[in-house]
């Protein structure tokens, strides 16, 4: 039998950027909780025969990895619905579910990462290689080409060990990450001048919007968006872009009366974020994006499951 004492002191420090860096990979929180629990009981079964040939860390990497290409060999891509088509130009539709055959993002809860970090400098980089666009945007890589940019790109491991993680050459990994960067470029235009949930504008942004939501002001979230925000919700097709389409939609089918929706701040993904409730029960979260003085993107998601995960900073 392994020593677990061992064990725990040689593989715990590891367990929250492991966490990350599979939620990275998989898009899904779910998804990347069971495939640290499963790299830590491989790790368990295999940790007597362990020779330290490499750093404990890349052996858990190497386990994660493995794990997490299985996962994307078994499921289908996940998205947000604005990977489903372009956006709805009609304000007055109602929303439409997606069906059964849509797998979605979910959003990742930045207290996951910890307040343990050494480095304060880590958890702003980490926090920043987790907003939502960038996981969206990994998704649409090829699950080897996603590995190999996490590991050289975010992790920063060196090229040579990447191809011993992966068992590969480190010529290979150094055209992969080429394939890779080039197809993130395309995939991701110039990213905005992102305020992260603790900037001052972040959080009073968010407390607009939540007031917002409590007063059902549709006037009060026109001043908030941007011209050319974006708003989407999971479980729904139907996506909106523009100011002038996503508030008559909120109008017409979100907001409801005054005291229908109940929310709290939060934060998800580096981004300021709320824990909502609808006529008294859990909703979900729903995710803003912050720059240049407004609110440019809304994610909404529909899942009561969600809720228990994220701490809330904020009376209800």
């Amino acid at each position: 039998m392994p020593d677990s004492e061992a064990f725990v002191g040689d593989t715990e420090p590891f367990r929250r950027e492991l966490l990350a860096y599979c939620y990275r990979m998989l898009g899904s929180v779910d998804d990347a909780e069971d495939v640290v629990q499963e790299t830590y009981l491989r790790a368990w079964r295999s940790y007597d025969a362990f020779e330290g040939r490499s750093s404990v860390r890349t052996w858990l990497y190497r386990i994660a990895t493995n794990a997490s290409l299985n996962v994307l060999n078994r499921h289908i891509r996940r998205v947000l619905p604005s990977g489903l088509g372009g956006p709805e130009p009609d304000p007055e539709a109602a929303p439409v579910p997606a069906g059964s055959g849509a797998a979605w993002l979910q959003p990742f809860p930045d207290a996951m990462l910890g307040p343990d970090r050494s480095d304060p400098a880590d958890l702003t980089i980490a926090r920043e290689t987790l907003r939502l666009a960038l996981i969206a945007s990994l998704q649409y890589l090829p699950g080897p080409q996603r590995a190999v940019l996490l590991l050289r790109d975010v992790l920063a491991f060196p090229a040579a060990e990447v191809a011993t993680l992966l068992g590969t050459t480190t010529v290979s990994v150094k055209s992969t990450l080429q394939r890779a960067r080039a197809r993130l470029r395309e995939l991701s235009p110039r990213p905005d001048d992102i305020a992260p949930p603790s900037a001052p504008e972040a959080r009073k942004l968010l407390e607009q919007y939540i007031a917002a939501f409590h007063n059902a002001d549709a006037t009060a979230l026109e001043r908030l968006l941007s011209r050319d925000a974006t708003l989407q919700a999971t479980p729904y097709r139907n996506w909106f872009a523009g100011n002038r389409t996503c508030v008559p939609y909120l109008r017409r089918w979100v907001l409801g009366a005054p005291g229908d929706w109940r929310m709290r701040p939060t934060s998800a993904n580096g981004q300021p974020a709320a824990v909502a409730h609808l006529g008294g029960r859990p909703y979900g979260i729903v995710l803003l994006t912050v720059a240049d003085g407004h609110i440019s993107h809304i994610v909404s998601f529909n899942d009561p499951a969600l809720v228990p995960r994220f701490p809330d900073h904020g009376p209800l």
